[in-house]
């Protein structure tokens, strides 16, 4: 069943869109279900991906890799860019343990 929604409804849906509602989809898109465990169903997921899409390329000002930002363009970062990304973000280091004390 397809649901057709005009520019202007569009519009409002966005303008009501927090960013808390965005994360919900966001989490429901990658798993495939809502908070409460029911799976999405294909339209579901279909348009709550749309809804993903359509709030990052009005809000995402600082786009991750592989989301849309603010220009409609998907970001995609080099290997060495997320390499970097992730070295400035590491938590601890580990050491390897030595059985001989």
């Amino acid at each position: 069943m397809s649901v057709e929604v005009s520019p202007e409804q569009l519009e409002q849906l966005l303008a009501v869109m927090t960013p808390e509602i965005y994360e919900r989809l966001v989490t429901a898109v990658e798993l495939g279900k809502w908070p409460d465990g029911v799976m999405l169903t294909p339209e579901q997921k279909e348009h709550s991906l749309q809804m993903v899409l359509l709030w990052q390329s009005r809000h995402n000002h600082d786009p991750e890799h592989m989301t849309v930002g603010t220009n409609g363009e998907i970001t995609m970062k080099s290997k060495q860019e997320l390499k970097t990304l992730f070295q400035g973000e590491m938590l601890a280091t580990l050491k390897p343990q030595n059985n001989d004390e």
